[in-house]
């Protein structure tokens, strides 16, 4: 399965930032209700590097008349100084202004959603890339899943492979440990199984009951199921083992709102468990006096 990643100027990301699901906050197909749920960034192969092939003679032509236009024109042959183009003025570009939360975890990072109603916290390893939708799209063979304000955990240690990430996304399911369950395996399969098969195996645990912390300061409940997962997917940047964590919220309108995190349990660190249920546990929703603004620095293209 090849994952895919969008930033916000996708015109069809598939989820909306509703905040409230339906008294608790969370996401919603913004859609209608039956469309196809996607796939989160998974660990696979680097990209083979493209091998040269041999041109045909009319290739070859092309070239060489190419080649000769623009020796025509110039190119590569010394310039007087005075004819020298101008250089262009750099072009600076300052991002929009985001959602700025205070994380609840000591020393670590919020990634907070788009209005700021809602955040959760990630390891200062991580990377908040909360305007990133990320995911596996669904085939014949695995269910596919779509998280939406995510972070990552190693990124691109390995080509364009990371070693984890975090999002949220939903279920439409009103039972809230069904709701989790069905979040670990969806990603384990689909996050780390090859397009072919066979799909790689996830182990979910009992589960155990949560508190969600709602804008107004009251709790709500929630459920925590952690996966093992055994990839089937080969080669170097391929992770051996993984962790699967989701919490689970709402569920009163047949809906259910989870947040997710995954990793490489081997390579993610000595805390990777930890630090997995550290994320889901702190998802929770902002009230309006706690919430803030900032602007990302400029960035200069040359």
């Amino acid at each position: 399965m090849a994952r895919f990643r969008r930033r916000p100027e996708d015109e069809t990301p598939g989820y909306e930032d509703n905040a409230a699901l339906r008294g608790f906050g969370g996401y919603e197909p913004a859609d209608a209700p039956d469309v196809p749920r996607a796939r989160p960034k998974r660990i696979r192969p680097a990209v083979k590097p493209l091998k040269w092939r041999r041109a045909p003679w009319f290739g070859l032509v092309f070239i060489a008349l190419v080649a000769g236009v623009l020796n025509a024109l110039g190119v590569g042959k010394p310039r007087d100084a005075s004819s020298t183009p101008t250089p262009r003025s750099p072009v600076v570009v300052t991002p929009s202004p985001r959602a700025a939360v205070p994380p609840v975890v000591a020393g670590w990072r919020s990634v907070a959603g788009r209005d700021g109603s809602y955040a959760y916290d990630v390891p200062p390893n991580w990377t908040p890339e909360p305007g990133t939708l990320h995911g596996w799209d669904q085939t014949g063979a695995v269910p596919g899943i779509r998280l939406i304000t995510s972070a990552f955990l190693g990124e691109d240690f390995c080509g364009d492979s990371n070693l984890g990430g975090a999002g949220v996304t939903t279920e439409p399911l009103p039972d809230l440990d069904a709701a989790a369950r069905k979040a670990v395996t969806d990603l384990g399969v689909s996050a780390f199984s090859p397009d072919g098969g066979p799909l790689a195996a996830v182990t979910a645990d009992a589960g155990i009951d949560a508190q969600l912390t709602k804008a107004d300061g009251t709790k709500a409940p929630s459920r925590i199921v952690v996966a093992e997962v055994v990839p089937t997917e080969t080669g170097d940047c391929a992770a051996k083992h993984a962790l699967v964590a989701a919490m689970a919220f709402g569920g009163n309108s047949g809906t259910a709102g989870v947040v997710v995190a995954y990793a490489d349990s081997d390579r993610g660190g000595p805390s990777v468990r930890d630090d997995l249920l550290g994320i889901v546990r702190s998802y929770r929703f902002v009230a309006a006096a706690d919430r803030g603004t900032t602007t990302p620095p400029p960035t200069t293209y040359r």
